[in-house]
Order: structure tokens, then sequence, then C-alpha cells
């Protein structure tokens, strides 16, 4: 198993029983800001104020994969924010304990995760790759994707990742045009699993200072 797929492996199976680590401190630990998109296949995040709003947001991220008994899938709920300088991410437990907190400001990524969950949580840069994707607006992806002959095309309520043989590596589907409002289907398809992606509420500003 690649380091790529055990990293898309623990972001699906981010919802394991957490009763036993109830009461622990997070550990601290620091990131890339370069993502694994596909084995040995990097791909740089925009810089937050590329999003081009600032944004407040809670979400429900519902993961689903192919397990050994069929489709298997968990939940977790975050709250992200957004300025011009940085982003702010959170993940909590079903019943609101804080399980992780990402900063990515200065082209760093700095991260906290529940002690014990640090090698069953996914890389910090992969679950910012996961949701950035998905917001991010076509212009601040197109220069970091073109480094490695990937392409991004938008249409109608829909986005499209295709590698440098021109095969579809991830769709994204909204449903609605601004993708703050409904849910959001991400699906990797050489990997076969999908993220979706319900908003619960937002505040944006588009100021972006």
């Amino acid at each position: 198993m690649t380091v790529f797929r055990r990293t898309v492996c623990r972001w699906l199976a981010i919802a394991l029983p957490l009763f036993v680590l109830s009461g622990c401190a997070l550990k601290p630990q620091q990131a890339s800001t370069q993502v694994e998109v596909k084995p040995n296949t990097m791909v740089n995040l925009p810089a937050p104020a590329d999003l081009g709003y600032q944004l407040t947001a809670s979400q429900l991220i519902t993961a689903t994969w192919h397990g050994k008994d069929g489709n298997e899938s968990s939940q977790l709920p975050v709250q992200l924010q957004v300025d011009n300088s940085k982003v702010v991410l959170a993940g909590f437990s079903s019943w609101g304990t804080r399980i992780m907190s990402l900063t990515y400001q200065d082209d760093e990524i700095q991260a906290n995760v529940l002690n014990g969950l640090e090698n069953t949580l996914p890389a910090p840069e992969q679950i910012l790759f996961n949701l950035m994707v998905t917001l991010w607006p076509l212009n601040a992806w197109e220069a970091s994707l073109n480094k490695i002959k990937w392409h991004i095309t938008d249409s109608e309520r829909q986005r499209l990742i295709t590698d440098e043989t021109g095969a579809t590596v991830i769709i994204i589907n909204y449903d609605n045009d601004d993708p703050l409002q409904g849910t959001i289907r991400f699906t990797h398809q050489q990997l076969g699993y999908s993220i979706v992606i319900d908003t619960l509420n937002s505040q944006l500003n588009n100021e972006n200072n």
C-alpha cells in the first residue's frame, strides 16, 4: 500500500471510536504545503487569499469507501475559517470534542492532533486539499496543477481534475452555483472513494483585505 493510499484510508477512517482518547491533549505537529495527489505526484496548495473572500463555515464531511464488507462511511464535523492570511480548520468528534486543529499561514501548516490519533488521522495537508479544491476558484489551482501537467476545468455545477494522460482523477459536483449552498460531492475516480460536504451555515465577507 502506497503512502498516498494509506493517507486516504486514514482520512476515510477518521471517525473511528474515540472514547478511549477523551480527555487527552492535542499534540502539535508540522506539515508541508505540498500534497500528494497521486503516488509520487505533488501539488502546492494555493494561498489562503486566493479564495477571494473571508469565510467562516460549519460543515459536515461524510466519507464513503469500499471496505471488506461493502461500502463503509464516516462523518467529521468541521469549523472552517479563512481570511487573507490564513486558513484555520478544526475537526470534532460526534459529541463535540475537538480532535484536531490546523492553521495554514505564511506557507506553513501547523497542526494539533488529539494525542494518540496522529497515526490515524490523514496528513494535515491532505485534509486541507480535500476542502480547498472544492471551494477555491479555478484560477487559484491552475498554476500548481499545470506544473505537473494536470488540468482543472469548471462547467455548470461541476469541476473536473485530469492528469497528464487526460484521465479523470477527481470529479466534484455541486448542488448549487454557490458552493456554500447545497451539497458538494467529491469523487476520486482512481482510488474509489467519495466525500460529501454539507455546509450547515456560513458567513462571508467579500472584502479580502
